[in-house]
């Protein structure tokens, strides 16, 4: 059973120039355990689908219909009280910049301890343990002396290990990752994504992480949602994605992926600019920008449908079966084995 259930998922955001159609009738699941990877550009949709589903929208311009079911409670229909009980709690939400999350005036050791003793009955001195526990298992050194240092006296590397400590304090089921790795370098990089690895085998949570970078899906997830000007384009489990993806903007995403093994072949370029969500295009919203395009691409959006010969694999994309299967073996030839192996 799926621990979180979204259905048709609409997220709208009324601006003076009109509504902006941030999220538009997205749909997926995750079951505890496993890692969901939500991939595209900029402004494709992908942080607001997660700050819906956690209530973290502004209420004045925002409306929101469809369902996101956590353990079968629909979170968009709850209380603003019961919310606040499951966030940080249940689900808990690591941000892009550790800086904007964490109080710059407050010690991290008490605001680790806040964390728990607004969710836990316990004791100061139980929570503030609790807290050493946590920095030690995300691998901040000298735990026992640092717990009582300020945000600004940690690199931003170990600010992001205090944030997933301060995400996972309090054992939650899900956890939301939106851009863990942004802004720091690769070998910080790679030690963040191995410890959210080796956390989630300990405490057995849930993780969407949310990236515009195919490589950290590659080494991350287990499942993969393409989301393209707000609505969902390709799903499926990651190996099908990489080794037989049925789109063409996934197709460009993947072409885009640096290769060890490509000396001198240039990285292929999604050509244009992402639409308005204002104005979106008519059709196959990617169409402008799409070498395949056909006349029926600019008039009618594709629904999503099953990949022919796989499980649970779904795109949308008005190409036959064939092109897409030639096209997507000659333009990836060699990418499968890179990009899950370098």
């Amino acid at each position: 059973m799926a621990l979180l259930d979204v259905r048709d998922l609409k997220t709208y955001f009324k601006t003076d120039d009109g509504i902006v159609k941030a999220v538009d009738g997205v749909t997926f699941s995750i079951e505890k355990g496993r890692t969901l990877g939500i991939v595209g550009e900029s402004g494709s949709g992908k942080s607001v689908t997660c700050l819906t589903i956690m209530g973290l929208n502004a209420k004045r311009n925002t409306i929101t219909t469809g369902e996101a079911l956590f353990k079968e409670q629909d979170l968009l229909g709850m209380g603003m009280r019961r919310l606040r009980q499951i966030r940080g709690n249940d689900i808990a939400m690591i941000f892009q910049d550790p800086m904007t999350s964490l109080n710059p005036v407050h010690k991290i050791g008490n605001q680790l301890t806040e964390a728990v003793l607004l969710h836990q009955d316990v004791t100061k001195k139980q929570a503030r343990a609790r807290a050493l526990e946590l920095l030690k298992a995300v691998g901040i050194p000298r735990a026992e002396r640092r717990v009582d240092d300020y945000p600004h006296q940690f690199s931003g590397g170990m600010r992001q290990r205090v944030m997933i400590a301060m995400a996972l304090i309090n054992d939650p089921d899900l956890l939301i990752a939106d851009e863990p790795t942004t802004a720091l370098d690769v070998t910080t990089q790679a030690q963040i994504l191995n410890l959210m690895n080796k956390l989630q085998e300990e405490f057995g949570s849930a993780i969407i992480i949310i990236t515009h970078d195919l490589g950290v899906v590659a080494e991350t997830a287990d499942d993969v949602l393409v989301m393209y000007a707000a609505e969902v384009v390709e799903q499926g489990p990651v190996n099908q994605i990489f080794s037989r993806p049925h789109m063409p903007y996934t197709w460009g995403l993947l072409g885009s992926l640096p290769r060890l093994d490509a000396e001198t072949e240039r990285l292929v370029q999604i050509t244009g600019q992402p639409p308005s969500l204002l104005r979106p295009p008519s059709g196959c919203r990617f169409h402008p920008r799409c070498p395949y395009v056909m006349d029926v691409c600019k008039q009618t959006d594709p629904p999503l449908k099953p990949v022919t010969g796989d499980i649970d694999h779904y795109a949308a994309c008005h190409l036959d079966e064939e092109t897409k299967d030639r096209e997507a073996t000659k333009l990836l030839a060699g990418m499968v084995a890179e990009a899950r192996t370098g």
